[in-house]
């Protein structure tokens, strides 16, 4: 069963040798960290990170990313490389210092609604306490600078995201259209959706660490967790 789970974004600048000391970059790296932390601190059985992808695979547990696709510098390779948000998801459980059982999950973009829920109910059913990692980006289009460029439906678009996280009301990003996030370039939907499929007959808590789009794209971090499950944040 599923206890916690952290939503974090999947850009490359989460990596410090990729963004260094970058003030956005160093506010959404702490904002993951603590949501990691927090997710940790709930003496989960296995973590499970999951994030989208070109394809739906389970990825070795030692999967890591390959930084120096993304321009930084080509480091010892221990595991086979990870797609992004897996890899990214990985890493933050390391800086994390955990060390216990995890699941590595890609989702793949084109997935239907119908398998993203399947794909929740093995996840949950993986462990007796299972914490869950989702790393998902918001749109990518906010901005004139944004990878996308500017599109007014954008901002609408990650408030939904937001609202349904930050209520609780997880169910609700079954709503999302795949067809607009498409549009509105959001790599993160069918994550979201496994993320949909969690706390169905629970009423969980909830906290939002961050939302902002200092680079164009919606970044979201947050918690959600069981009551009974809910820690204090680290260093409070």
């Amino acid at each position: 069963m599923i206890v916690s789970t952290a939503l974090c974004p999947s850009p490359p600048l989460l990596v410090r040798d990729l963004s260094g000391a970058d003030p956005a970059a160093v506010e959404l790296r702490q904002a993951c960290a603590t949501a990691v932390a927090m997710l940790i601190a709930t003496a989960p059985d296995m973590i499970a990170v999951v994030g989208s992808a070109d394809r739906t695979q389970t990825w070795p547990a030692d999967a890591e990313l390959d930084i120096s696709a993304y321009g930084g510098p080509p480091r010892p390779r221990v595991g086979r490389p990870a797609p992004l948000a897996v890899g990214l998801g990985a890493l933050l459980l390391d800086e994390g210092g955990y060390t216990g059982p995890r699941l590595l999950q890609s989702v793949g973009h084109d997935e239907p609604l119908s398998a993203c829920v399947e794909l929740a109910a093995e996840v949950s059913a993986s462990a007796a306490r299972v914490g869950l990692l989702v790393m998902a980006d918001g749109t990518a289009r906010r901005t004139l600078k944004a990878p996308g460029y500017l599109d007014e439906r954008a901002v609408p678009f990650d408030a939904e995201i937001q609202r349904a996280v930050s209520t609780g009301d997880l169910t609700a990003l079954h709503g999302l259209d795949q067809t607009l996030a498409r549009e509105l370039m959001v790599t993160g939907w069918s994550a979201l959706q496994v993320l949909a499929g969690t706390f169905c007959d629970r009423e969980p808590d909830t906290k939002v660490l961050y939302a902002d789009a200092s680079f164009g794209v919606g970044y979201l971090v947050a918690v959600v967790m069981a009551a009974k499950e809910d820690p204090t944040e680290p260093g409070r």
